[in-house]
């Protein structure tokens, strides 16, 4: 049964007030999700999950509190409120929480135009097992996979809407459809696993299994044989699958959170250059049919286009209402929020300059050095930018690839590197995060 998501926030929203908050806003979100495992052609594991979740966040004075919970009657709702204010009543005043000013609030109610919901009927399960069995087969049919670890597909939706004591009330929502296959070659000692996958808003848009699951097979075909190389100082190029994370420690750092507690390697480096001179970094929260698109921000607030970096320069950090405040700045919209805590900051959509290159001239250009394909754990000093990484791929020599690579750190840091990137033109246009292979100069390997 559909609930009526407005209706359950307003009816939060006034529980709160009547139960003694100053302010408050209510999150409340439904959905259904499905999930198809296969293995060795046969179905290994089905699951199915659907209901509702409701979070209430009160305000007494300076002081906030946040309660949530998956039962929807008048009861638990009064209770929720209760609950929260007698929270909120004990908890430490912060003098930069608070609800957006009317004036500040977007028009914007809903998602129209941003193609974040596929209306087509919701796929049968046998239907996702056909797609999963399909991209096993074809992983299985590549010669030299001996197993699929693997292979899964998916469906989504939600709903999600907010509302507040100061006005607002919209909501809006979201659908995916998923693929994905893990395939391994070799055997013993020797085993090597590689992936692919896709997802998409629209069915319709998603590649075929057979597609995924060869590439998931070809991939771990190649990795036969890895070892690894000699330690040194080389030139790193980071494959387009695993780019965005280079990027995202750029993005965590200038997160306001981190800026606000004085605990970034990018403190100061506000109108500093942080990139390359000709490259910037986009956030596009509108989007359309992109899986990070939002109209209005978790706190009522109207999303749009900005640069965080712009021609190499950092423009502005990512702020909500909070931390804006704590920095004496204005918010850039980008509150986000679950049911059981309050708004913080985050990015949406990211697409980086990409370069005039193929990520294979970019190999010539580079001649002897590492190409990474996967990475593992990740040690990030927040106060120096000092990096250090696992990471496997390929060893290139003379601008090709001589083999596969596979236990090695990449460490160096990342202010040095992230201004010295050079971007491909490879960077898949439908991601959330747009972002090209980058190669990096004179990295640290530590191999043998």
């Amino acid at each position: 049964m559909a609930h009526d998501l407005a209706a359950l926030t307003d009816q939060l929203v006034a529980a709160a007030r009547k139960a003694g908050a100053d302010a408050a806003d209510a999150i409340a979100v439904d959905g259904t999700s499905v999930s198809i495992d296969v293995r060795t052609g046969v179905l290994e594991e089905a699951q199915r999950a659907e209901g509702v979740d409701i979070g209430l966040r009160v305000l007494i004075g300076q002081r906030q509190a946040c309660v949530s919970a998956s039962d929807t009657s008048a009861d638990v709702i009064a209770q929720m409120a209760e609950r929260a204010v007698a929270m909120a009543r004990e908890a430490p005043e912060d003098p930069y929480i608070g609800l957006a000013d009317p004036d500040q609030l977007t028009d914007v109610r809903d998602a129209a135009g941003l193609d974040l919901y596929d209306d087509s009927a919701e796929p049968d399960p046998a239907e996702l097992e056909e797609d999963a069995r399909r991209a096993e087969a074809a992983a299985l049919a590549v010669e030299g996979v001996s197993q699929v670890q693997s292979a899964s597909a998916g469906y989504g939706r939600r709903r999600i809407h907010l509302a507040a004591s100061n006005g607002f009330s919209g909501g809006y929502g979201r659908s995916d459809r998923s693929t994905s296959c893990v395939a391994i070659s070799g055997s013993g000692t020797g085993m090597e696993r590689d992936y692919d996958y896709d997802s998409r808003i629209f069915q319709g848009d998603l590649r075929a299994p057979e597609d995924i699951g060869q590439s998931a097979g070809e991939r771990a075909i190649a990795r036969v044989g890895a070892r690894r190389p000699k330690t040194g100082a080389y030139p790193v190029l980071y494959d387009e699958r695993i780019a965005s994370s280079l990027i995202g420690h750029l993005v965590q750092a200038i997160n306001g959170s981190m800026i606000a507690r004085g605990s970034s390697w990018m403190r100061g480096a506000l109108g500093e250059q942080v990139l390359p001179a000709h490259l910037s970094l986009v956030e596009d929260p509108r989007r359309p049919r992109t899986g990070g698109s939002r109209p209005f921000d978790a706190e009522g607030l109207a999303t749009a286009k900005r640069a965080l970096v712009d021609n190499g320069v950092l423009t502005g950090w990512t702020l909500d209402l909070a931390t804006a405040r704590k920095l004496g700045m204005q918010s850039t919209a980008n509150a986000s929020r679950g049911t059981s805590a309050p708004p913080s900051p985050s990015v949406s959509n990211l697409a980086l300059t990409q370069g005039p290159k193929s990520r294979e001239e970019l190999m010539r250009d580079m001649g002897t050095g590492l190409l990474v394909t996967s990475m593992i754990g990740s040690t990030i000093n927040p106060n120096t930018g000092d990096y250090s990484r696992g990471a496997s791929g390929y060893w290139v020599e003379n601008g090709e690839i001589a083999y596969p690579v596979n236990e090695i750190t990449v460490a160096g840091n990342l202010r040095d590197m992230l201004r010295g990137i050079v971007p491909a033109n490879d960077a898949r246009a439908h991601l959330s995060r747009v972002v090209p292979s980058l190669l990096v100069e004179g990295l640290t390997l530590a191999g043998d």
